[in-house]
């Protein structure tokens, strides 16, 4: 736990934590990875998750990606999916982005 975590759970009693892992692989191997928190509560699952998104895509110097119908289901069995080069309009440098969910309260 962090400073900021701490002075939270200090004031507060408690805190809720989201974390998203967001993976960039080419050839198999990971290129690049960030984890992205957020610890706000007015904010529901899905808009957290897609804050975190563009936080990472913003961080990879990224376009959004579009979500499929196939990525969609992936993530709603398994909090987990894969962005390909088609699910981006600007050209990627990497194989494929994995986020997953990886920390929720």
């Amino acid at each position: 736990m962090n400073i900021l975590d701490s002075i939270f759970v200090e004031r507060f009693g408690y805190y809720i934590m989201f974390r998203l892992w967001a993976i960039e692989f080419k050839n198999n191997k990971q290129v690049k990875d960030i984890t992205i928190s957020d610890m706000t509560e007015d904010k529901n699952r899905t808009k957290k998750i897609f804050d975190a998104l563009d936080e990472a895509c913003y961080a990879f110097d990224l376009s959004r990606p579009v979500w499929f119908e196939k990525n969609i289901s992936e993530f709603k069995r398994a909090s987990k999916t894969r962005f390909y080069k088609d699910n981006f309009i600007d050209s990627i440098a990497f194989d494929f982005l994995e986020i997953q969910v990886i920390e929720e309260d």
